[in-house]
């Protein structure tokens, strides 16, 4: 019955983003009259009966004798219709002037709104192969991308190879690129882990090439190259919580490892920002600090 909370939760998202109840109702083959009453009086009512104590079967028929026009076999067996078509709707584009009078952040919105829409045929677990800071090493970690629970986003989790886990969201623009966000320290210190993945034109690919965002240990800046690798089209968090990040030795690596590794993992694949000993504050604390980064190349 999780599914009515979920699709509540949605029509509200919805009706928040200026969609209303009869065009909505138009899209889900519902009667406005019978969505109103699921959503006003049906699922609220279904919600307290639950929180007194009753069970699920007894919750729902008690909400369901304040209404004439809602059948149960109907939205029982319609429910799972009802959610996905719920997920797929498009949200309005917002004022061009956006939140606060921001469009950045308008966009953003919108970017979200469609990962509902156009994720699905990325969802599933990954492999990611990257640099790796602590010498000639291939940095492996899972990555989880799948539609939130509650249908309303887009979210992406990831292990990383020092056991840490981050749970983010997916954003994406029409057909072109992937972005997925994390926060890489927990609140409320904000770290943008920020990666760029390019969609090739092909149907469900095996891969997916990208950059990356982050900080290193001395909270410098550095972008890397980041290969999504799909294991399965699997979403289940708990079986993607066992999974581990790791580093594997270039001397251990396989033949297709090695191919991985060359494309990830030479000094044209990584860009980065160092700290200055003494800086004056002129140009010629450009070249010394491209000068400690030759000296150091990863």
């Amino acid at each position: 019955m999780e599914a009515l909370k979920q699709v509540y939760e949605r029509i509200s998202f919805l009706r928040d983003n200026g969609i209303k109840m009869k065009d909505i109702a138009a899209r889900t083959g519902f009667s406005p009259s019978v969505l109103s009453a699921l959503y006003s009086t049906v699922i609220p009512e279904y919600e307290k009966n639950l929180q007194q104590g009753e069970d699920q079967e007894e919750a729902l028929d008690h909400a369901l004798i304040l209404v004439n026009n809602v059948s149960r076999k109907k939205l029982m067996a319609s429910l799972p219709s009802l959610l996905s078509t719920l997920a797929t709707m498009d949200v309005p584009a917002l004022p061009h002037k956006g939140y606060f009078g921001n469009p950045f952040l308008s966009a953003i919105g919108q970017g979200m709104a469609a990962a509902v829409k156009g994720i699905e045929p990325f969802c599933g677990t990954y492999l990611s192969y990257s640099i790796s800071s602590n010498g000639k090493k291939l940095k492996i970690e899972p990555y989880l991308l799948a539609m939130a629970d509650n249908g309303l986003y887009a979210e992406a989790f990831h292990n990383n190879a020092y056991g840490a886990q981050h749970q983010g969201a997916v954003l994406m623009n029409g057909a072109s690129h992937i972005y997925i966000c994390f926060n890489e320290f927990q609140d409320p210190q904000l770290s943008l882990f920020y990666i760029c993945l390019k969609i090739p034109m092909y149907d469900r690919p095996p891969f997916l090439r990208g950059l990356y965002l982050c900080l290193d240990y001395n909270h410098n800046p550095i972008a890397r190259r980041i290969l999504f690798v799909r294991q399965s089209s699997s979403t289940d968090r708990e079986s993607f919580r066992k999974m581990q990040g790791f580093m594997k030795d270039f001397d251990q690596l396989d033949e297709d490892e090695r191919k991985i590794y060359d494309y990830t993992c030479t000094e044209a694949d990584s860009i980065r920002l160092c700290n200055i000993p003494s800086p004056q504050m002129d140009y010629g604390d450009l070249q010394q600090e491209k000068a400690i980064l030759r000296e150091n190349p990863k």
